[in-house]
């Protein structure tokens, strides 16, 4: 068969499957080009997910006659005064969007500039384009499109659900929406929750109010600010606390010079700053702008421009992962407010949502023993002398909280709970503290310290300390041996299926140097062999930390647990444990009371 040149229809066919590949790719293309128009007020509204209707309406520069018909042709643009592909400062240049769309539904503009007496109008019905003729409309734009994919039938198969494909189309506007604060955004229609983003003020509190807006109110409570700058690279945006996580990246925000993007070197490196915070299947909340010069990131190697590229990707890291891992570390003992929140609905469901089992009295019960009964009180006040073995240490609570330690964030503490819990008192409500977690987060942090300053301290072992494991763990333990010295943990090979501990960490030396050994080799077995070094380091130090930390069941005095909170308070990640779980709660007095209805 010889060669021939393709129509031109088909031509644009083909590439609306490069571009167009759903409604929301459609919706984003469109958005972008309001946005570039110079738009303040943009509308969308859709129907079946987009697929029976698009309509999308904005309030920016409009276009003439002579631009709208060229509009439609494909690779024509107005974003690229200079040809130049290497400084791209607008959301859309590749001149595709229109004609692409076009060529595969029925596409109707409307548009009108602030200077023109009257609007101008063009329809392309499946790539046939009709002429420019003038109409009614104010200024700004209306763009129309039904019946999506109608020239290219196959491709509605592969679709999704109406209400999967509107859901993509509501992330791609709040997406557009987060890097556009000073836009108002509204979005009507079937099979999704309709929202109206009102425009916010310029500055760090205007874009934490839009983030709030997409994200929840409760992204503000739980949100650092970030700001950071390399070699003319910026960073800012916010990002969420480490006990503030979700089960899937989606509440993760990304943008390069303000648009949108799902790119694996940025999400690799949040997921690398927050590794040493945050539980390996949990993923952080945050929204992060990255702005740069555009001559350092390139933009054009994605069709649907999701993608981008950068000169210096080792630059764009090390910034990602240092500034969050420095904001994270300011943030100290802070911990997510939700915590407290769960708490109160913990309580009032066990209390009061009935669905509980409640145990029926034993059938020889006696009324005249219950506690409501008349004298009841004096019957058992000899009983009350010879009580012993309290659940709760309240030896912190015989004396009034110096005011210092009220004024202080976790608080004085008032009483020790089941040997395991602390209970501290501030001014303005409560603080529950998990004793083994929270000192297990302060030993692996002054280990860190002392492994970067000057090494870990170290203790020689009189006698060595045999540990029997089994040929694997003992020829991993030995593969690692290296890694293990520098943290102040020396093994050496025992004869078959044992290895000597000759020096351990000074923190460790009175602990069970046993049972650590076996868990350091089963933590390099969960590693494996790819790891990085740093990694390894940091996992193998967390093991050593939950050694040394003081255990649940402890009993600690008054000043111990005073201790233990200031620490708290001055150490970065103190918020959550080693294994990212939260390491203390805090309750409001105020929420308390609306527990008990006194509020």
């Amino acid at each position: 068969m010889s060669v021939r040149r393709l129509d031109p229809v088909l031509v644009d066919r083909i590439a609306a499957g490069e571009v167009v590949e759903r409604p929301a790719s459609a919706v984003k293309e469109l958005v972008e080009n309001a946005l570039d128009a110079g738009a303040r007020r943009i509308d969308v509204v859709i129907e079946a997910g987009g697929r029976k209707l698009i309509r999308i309406t904005d309030d920016g520069g409009g276009m003439s006659p002579d631009d709208l018909e060229l509009a439609v042709e494909r690779h024509a643009t107005s974003k690229l005064p200079d040809g130049d592909l290497t400084a791209i400062a607008t959301l859309g240049f590749r001149g595709e969007a229109l004609p692409s769309i076009g060529s595969v539904s029925h596409l109707e503009i409307h548009t009108r500039t602030r200077s023109a007496d009257h609007a101008h109008s063009i329809r392309v019905e499946q790539g046939r384009k009709h002429a420019v003729a003038p109409v009614s409309h104010p200024h700004g734009t209306r763009v129309e499109v039904r019946d999506l994919f109608v020239a290219t039938p196959a491709r509605l198969k592969f679709l999704k659900t109406d209400r999967a494909e509107a859901q993509a189309v509501a992330d791609v506007i709040r997406r557009l929406a987060m890097a556009n604060p000073h836009v108002r955004f509204g979005l009507q229609g079937d099979n999704l929750t309709g929202f109206d983003y009102a425009a916010c003020p310029p500055g760090p509190d205007g874009l934490l109010t839009r983030i709030s807006q997409v994200m929840g109110g409760e992204f503000r409570q739980n949100a650092v600010p970030v700001d950071a700058e390399r070699e003319g690279v910026r960073l800012s945006g916010f990002a969420g606390l480490p006990t503030f996580h979700r089960a899937n990246s989606l509440s993760q925000y990304l943008f390069v010079n303000g648009r949108p993007v799902r790119d694996k070197l940025l999400s690799g490196a949040v997921r690398g700053a927050y590794m040493d915070y945050m539980p390996g299947d949990r993923h952080p909340a945050l929204a992060l702008f990255l702005n740069c010069d555009p001559h350092f990131v390139d933009v054009n190697v994605h069709p649907a421009k999701a993608e981008v590229r950068f000169r210096d990707p080792g630059l764009v890291r090390g910034l990602i992962v240092g500034a969050l891992k420095q904001t994270l570390a300011g943030a100290l003992h802070r911990a997510s407010t939700t915590g407290g929140t769960r708490t109160l609905e913990t309580l009032a469901r066990r209390n009061f949502g009935g669905s509980a089992y409640q145990a029926p009295p034993p059938a020889n019960w006696d009324w005249r023993q219950s506690p409501a009964s008349p004298g009841f009180a004096e019957s058992q006040q000899s009983s009350f002398v010879h009580q012993t073995d309290p659940s709760a240490d309240a030896r912190a609570h015989q004396q009034a909280p110096a005011a210092v330690h009220l004024d202080a964030p976790l608080g004085a503490a008032r009483a020790q709970i089941h040997d395991t819990y602390i209970l501290a008192q501030t001014r303005d409500g409560l603080v529950i503290v998990d004793q083994h977690a929270a000192h297990e987060r302060l030993v692996y942090e002054r280990m860190k310290r002392d492994r970067e300053a000057s090494g870990i301290a170290r203790q020689m072992l009189l006698i060595p300390q045999v540990v029997e494991l089994d040929s694997a763990d003992v020829e991993r333990l030995s593969d690692n041996a290296a890694l293990l010295d520098s943290l102040g943990l020396k093994v050496e090979g025992f004869g078959p299926g044992a290895v000597a501990v000759t020096e351990a960490p000074a923190l460790l030396k009175d602990g069970d140097l046993p049972r650590l050994v076996r868990d350091v080799a089963d933590t390099l077995a969960e590693d494996g062999a790819t790891t990085p070094v740093e990694r390894k380091l940091d996992h193998v130090l967390a093991t050593m930390a939950c050694h040394h930390s003081v255990r649940a069941g402890r009993r600690l005095t008054p000043e111990e647990m005073n201790a233990l909170l200031r620490e708290m308070e001055a150490t970065p990640g103190s918020g959550q444990c080693n294994h990212g779980r939260p390491t203390y709660v805090e309750l409001k007095l105020a929420d308390v009371e609306r527990l008990f209805g006194r509020k």
